[in-house]
Order: C-alpha cells, then structure tokens, then sequence
C-alpha cells in the first residue's frame, strides 16, 4: 500500500509542481501590471527581480549542492550564459514591453502560445519525436496547430469588449481605456518574440541539465547572470539614475514576489520537471494561469476582455489539451515498451534451473569418458 502511495506521489508530482507555478504567474502579472502604473522601468524590475532570485536560492545551491555539483567547464558556462540572455534579458523585457501595450488578461492569454512554439523547436533540435503513424504524435501536431490558430484569432480579432466581473464604474473605466487606446500591433510583436525566448530557454535548458545536472545550481546561475547580463542592458537603456531609487511600495514587491516565486523557485522547479517530463510537457499548463490572471485583473485592476481574446484562449485550450493528451500517451507508450524489453527476474532463474537440469541430465553420459 505504501509502496503504491509512494509511485502514484511521483507521478502526480510534476503536475502538482507546474500547476502551483500557474498560480504564482498569475499573481505576478497583476502585481507587475500595478508596479508599471507607478512609474517604474521594466529593465530595472528585471535587474532587481533576479537580484532577490539570487539571494533566495543560491545559498540552498551552494549547501545542497556541494557534493553532487559537476565541475564547471566552457562548454556549459557558455550555455548558462545563452540562458541569462534568453529569459531574464530577451523574454521578460519583451514581455514587460507587450503587457504595458496590451493588458495583463491579453498578455497572459498570449502566452498560451509557448507549449507549441516549444514543441516546434524540441522537434527541430530533436528533443521531441514525431511519428505521424502514431496517433500520440498526431495529436501533438494537430494540437499545435490548433494552438497557433487561436493565438492567430487573438491577435486578429478583437470584437466587443466586456466585463468578467461587474463594476459600478463601467462607464469611466471604459472612458478611460477608450481614451488611452493600447498600441495592439507592436505589443503582439514583442510579445511572440517573448515567446520564442522563452521557449529557447526551456530547449537549451533541457540540453544543458544533460551535462550540469544540478537544478538548484543552475538556476542560481541564471539568477545571477540575468543581474549581470540585465544590469548591462537596463544601464544602456534608461540614463536616469533615480529610476533606479524604488521605496516599500509596490515596485519593491514587484521585484521580490517576481524574483523569488517566478525566477528563483520557477527556474529550479522547471530544471527538475525538464528533467524527467521534457520542455514541452513544462510548458503545456499555461492556460490555467491565463484562466487565473484574467479573474484576478477583472477583480483587481478592472480590467476588461474583448470578445477575440476570450474566442481565441478557448481554442488554444482545446489544442493544449489535445498536445498534453499526446504526451500522456507518448509517455505511456514508452513505459510499456521498457517494461517489455526487461527481462523479469524470475525468468531469469527459471532459465538457470532448467540449464542446471540439463547439465545434471547430460552429466551421466560423460562420466564415462
């Protein structure tokens, strides 16, 4: 009975770790969307978010992981550094960029996106494979495809707008949307370039956890370069130095929640799901923190969905879960095949008995020789 309890805990684990992930997302983009209301610049928040990502998990990495940490080489520093560059600098900016110029339900929404860029860029890399003969694979691209078509929905179709939660100042918050009109056009852009950062961080991040195994490490190295290598950007990039000044105010925690739950937790979570599960599979349960953030900023920040955003999110829904239901038979299909190919142990000394058998049969008859 233990011993089941114990197999069905490791199974339900990965899915219990990417779910409370969504949760913690959600709550970053709400806290983020009131951070940017105060003023405060996107490429400092990076800086400082993976500045308390530091400081929350590279202790644990030094103490836990002293004995199991591979040496450092080239090669992997030269990946850690792609990965500095790919979600701190690259995705988050790019995302900061496109949630100021869309709003916080259509930028989550948006992200719905990354489980098929990801799977298009595992197959192109070889980390996922496709076998059109089967039908796991088969649902795998069919739900891709469905993906992009509902991404491809949002970004073309608006439709009326309306709200989730009643407000009894409707009115003056449409007044005030329709008055500072959002800049939908480049706001998409950034955030699709967003997305293919991001999933390039989950693709070299599965190629590099193969030569650095050691999750808590390597998410504090990417915590620390996305202070080195934002630092760098964010100096060239904003030339006032009291944008760099924040208070005990939302900005402060904007910077710790976002650095501590969505980088410094998030990174060394995702390492560990990447591990056993792959890119695609980490990235496959983002509608939830869509579902999420969407009742949250319509509780919050008031804010309102267009009738194209809500249309596409539902199709793109319905594409994740045709690409998760091809994961979960893809990976029952190779538990069987390697329950198959072992040899039971049983066989095994069946097999030696019935050799002792006929050698004890034979024996007799060169006995005499």
């Amino acid at each position: 009975m233990a011993g089941e309890l114990s197999s069905f805990l490791n199974k339900v684990k990965p899915y219990l770790a990417m779910v409370s992930l969504q949760f913690g997302y959600a709550g970053m983009y709400i806290v983020t969307m009131m951070c940017f209301k105060r003023g405060m610049s996107h490429w400092i928040l990076v800086v400082y978010r993976h500045a308390f990502a530091t400081i929350a998990v590279a202790p644990f990495a030094i103490v836990l992981e002293r004995k199991i940490r591979p040496k450092m080489t080239l090669r992997v520093f030269i990946k850690i550094l792609a990965l500095g560059f790919l979600e701190p600098v690259i995705d988050q900016n790019l995302y900061y960029l496109g949630l100021k110029n869309t709003t916080a339900t259509y930028a989550s929404a948006f992200v719905n996106l990354l489980p098929a860029v990801t799977f298009i860029l595992a197959v192109i890399f070889r980390i996922e494979k496709v076998n059109l003969k089967k039908k796991s694979s088969m649902a795998k691209v069919i739900g891709t495809t469905i993906t992009v078509a509902g991404a491809m929905v949002m970004t073309l179709y608006k439709g009326p707008m309306f709200n989730l939660v009643p407000h009894g100042h409707g009115g003056a918050h449409h007044e005030a949307t329709a008055a500072n009109p959002v800049n939908w056009v480049s706001g998409t852009i950034q955030l699709i370039s967003c997305i293919v950062g991001w999933s390039g961080f989950f693709i070299v991040q599965s190629m590099t956890l193969k030569e650095y195994p050691a999750e808590l490490s390597l998410a504090a190295w990417v915590c620390v370069m996305g202070v080195v290598e934002g630092g760098i950007v964010a100096l060239i990039m904003e030339r006032d130095w009291n944008a760099w000044v924040i208070g005990f105010d939302s900005r402060l925690l904007a910077a710790a929640y976002s650095g501590i739950v969505c980088s410094g937790i998030a990174y060394y979570v995702q390492s560990v799901v990447n591990k056993v599960k792959g890119p695609v599979f980490v990235t496959a349960f983002s509608p939830l923190s869509m579902v999420i953030t969407s009742v949250l900023a319509a509780i919050i920040l008031a804010e309102s969905v267009h009738l194209g955003s809500l249309i596409g999110a539902i199709i793109i829904v319905m594409g994740l879960y045709a690409v998760v239901w091809g994961k979960s038979k893809e990976g029952k299909s190779n538990e069987i095949t390697s329950k198959d190919q072992e040899l039971p142990v049983v066989d095994i000394k069946e097999r030696s008995t019935i050799v002792d058998d006929n050698i004890e049969k034979k024996a007799p008859i060169f006995q005499g020789h």
